[in-house]
């Protein structure tokens, strides 16, 4: 159907990918701490809405693009590794009385930003657009006589399970932490943990080669 070979294997090998810990595990684990369910859902949905993005490119070409030109390849990094520092910074440089709040009153940080952070870490990481490219074709047949349409619903499938998988995660973590998020210091060590580890990634995603 529409020249997906191996879907089951596609399917179980999408599971496992998802759910390998990484920097979108740390982030959505993190804000679920801190901000409870709700918060850990918009981590997770960003995340996920930045996936569709990546895929949606694979499936219009854009990927390869990205791919064969070291240019535009080069401008996307530099802008992803900019805004990942940057965010990363903001977080270590959170104050204890930036989380206080959130025992009983709305979060500092708004969901909307949140979703926004996490959208936007996956949308300017070029390597995630190369996972996309390299992983999705490995289940399109090479006469498939639409694999863009086949690329959208594998990339369709791999989201919506990765999102499913992310919102149990984000649930688990609120679940977990109704005494952590009294604290407004322990919150905002959480916060300086996911800083290091944007930063991190920053400096690794300025590194990598096309």
């Amino acid at each position: 159907m529409l020249g997906i070979h191996d879907f089951w294997l596609y399917v179980a090998s999408g599971l496992l990918l998802n759910v390998t810990p990484g920097p979108d595990t740390a982030y959505i684990v993190g804000r679920g701490l801190q901000f409870g369910w709700r918060g850990g859902a918009a981590a997770a949905l960003g995340v996920g809405s930045g996936c569709l993005v990546h895929v949606a490119a694979a499936a219009a070409g854009l990927s390869a693009l990205l791919m064969a030109s070291t240019l535009a390849f080069s401008v996307l990094k530099w802008i992803g590794a900019a805004y990942l520092i940057w965010l990363g910074l903001r977080m270590l440089l959170s104050k204890p009385s930036d989380f206080t709040a959130t025992a009983g009153a709305a979060p500092t940080l708004s969901l909307g930003s949140v979703f926004r952070q996490g959208m936007l870490t996956n949308v300017l990481n070029p390597k995630v657009a190369l996972f996309f490219l390299a992983f999705l074709p490995q289940f399109v047949a090479a006469d498939a006589s639409n694999k863009a349409l086949a690329f959208l619903v594998l990339g369709l499938i791999f989201v919506v399970n990765g999102t499913l998988y992310c919102l149990a995660l984000a649930a688990f973590a609120a679940r977990a932490a109704d005494r952590l998020r009294r604290s407004g210091s322990v919150l905002q060590w959480i916060n300086r943990g996911l800083g290091a580890l944007f930063v991190a990634l920053g400096i690794r995603v300025a590194l990598s080669r096309a």
